[in-house]
């Protein structure tokens, strides 16, 4: 159920371990409304299996502004990310998937589980359809979740993003940590000349939002929301069902971004839903390998996130310019290009939390703090 990246994925997946695959999707057109940023790691659109059509701009690097004063850039020299048109993206997905044989079902919702039916609404009107198992793709907030008793994540950020006009170095991505109390603000490149600028928070994210926009200009040519699920629900399957990327709480708590942990876990949904059919066991004790396998993938890096976002919501403004300040350095800024990783932070913050520069900056707690979230 729900046709982004995750549902698609799965869908494939599915489709190509020859099961019969049907995917619901609520609009009727993939891929809208867009709600993300639209920046994908290497990694994370390497997962997508798709073509460059919906790449339209590289990034290797960032510039860190604490907005106090603080700067810092650090530029690896190769692509790190992606900048993509989402619609783009979402669609191509769904085309492959349909090309491995599953079938989509648009402007169709789901509108209650009796046993192993699903009721559905839409253009089709009311439909009772089986099901031996369902993925449920369907986003924060997960209607699946809900029908059956299932307790969802635990937070939720709300995002604004607006494309603007704007000229800047199409090399590097911008993060404003003081942009918002709870995460951060971005401003991520599309062209030498128009950008994506946007942030998150968990209360007021209009007014911290149009605080930050108006540095940019109030000509927007697309405004955007959405919301952000962080930390996983505390089971992710159960009565006959698997959760997948936001409906499982899967995006990083580091970055927001959902693809790579929403594909990968998709990709182990589909496994297990095979061996699963294979078998005819759908009780739970069968489906609890699907919550093994994305544990060991990446289980512990959504751990080593939710603690790190715990700690930088803990810090000050202040605080956060002595960090961009401190990170300026040769040392650092080298470790920094070298171990960076979007999609699995654990082995960056490690290599930082030995540095002496850091703790010398910082201080001697807040390094401490740091080895803490990696080994407590």
């Amino acid at each position: 159920m729900g046709a982004g990246p995750a549902g698609s994925a799965a869908a494939r997946a599915c489709a190509e371990e020859g099961l019969s695959t049907l995917c619901i999707e609520e609009h009727g057109t993939i891929g809208y409304p867009v709600q993300c940023a639209g920046l994908l790691s290497v990694s994370a659109f390497a997962e997508c299996s798709v073509s460059n059509r919906s790449v339209l701009n590289e990034v290797t690097g960032a510039r860190m502004v604490s907005g106090l004063g603080g700067e810092l850039l650090f530029d690896a020299g190769v692509t790190k990310a992606y900048v993509v048109d989402r619609g783009l993206l979402d669609r191509e997905m769904a085309e492959k998937a349909a090309d491995a044989g599953a079938e989509f079902r648009l402007k169709t919702s789901a509108s209650g589980i009796s046993g192993s039916s699903l009721m559905t609404r839409g253009v089709r009107g009311r439909e009772e359809i089986p099901f031996r198992l369902l993925i449920a793709a369907d986003g924060p907030r997960s209607t699946v979740a809900r029908m059956l008793g299932l307790q969802c994540p635990a937070l939720y950020l709300a995002g604004v993003q607006a494309e603007v006009p704007y000229e800047m170095d199409p090399r590097y991505v911008e993060l404003h940590p003081n942009a918002a109390p709870d995460f951060f603000g971005w401003v991520i490149p599309v062209s030498p000349t128009r950008a994506r600028v946007g942030l998150c928070a968990r209360e007021h994210a209009k007014e911290y939002f149009d605080r930050f926009i108006a540095r940019y200009g109030g000509n927007s040519l697309h405004l955007a929301s959405g919301v952000i699920p962080l930390g996983v629900m505390p089971r992710t399957y159960g009565r006959r069902a698997l959760f997948v990327g936001d409906a499982a709480g899967f995006p990083k708590p580091t970055s927001g971004g959902g693809v790579y942990t929403g594909v990968r876990s998709a990709k182990h949904a589909a496994a297990v839903a095979a061996a699963c059919c294979a078998r005819a066991e759908f009780d739970d004790g069968s489906l609890r390998e699907y919550e093994h396998r994305w544990k060991a993938d990446f289980g512990k890096e959504l751990d080593i996130g939710m603690k790190a976002l715990r700690m930088r919501q803990k810090m000050t403004p202040e605080e956060i310019d002595r960090l961009c300040r401190a990170l300026n350095d040769p040392d650092l800024i080298a470790t920094i290009v070298e171990h960076g990783d979007m999609d699995r932070p654990g082995t960056l913050l490690r290599k930082l939390a030995l540095k002496p520069a850091l703790a010398r900056a910082m201080g001697i707690l807040f390094v401490s703090g740091v080895r803490q979230i990696l080994t407590g």
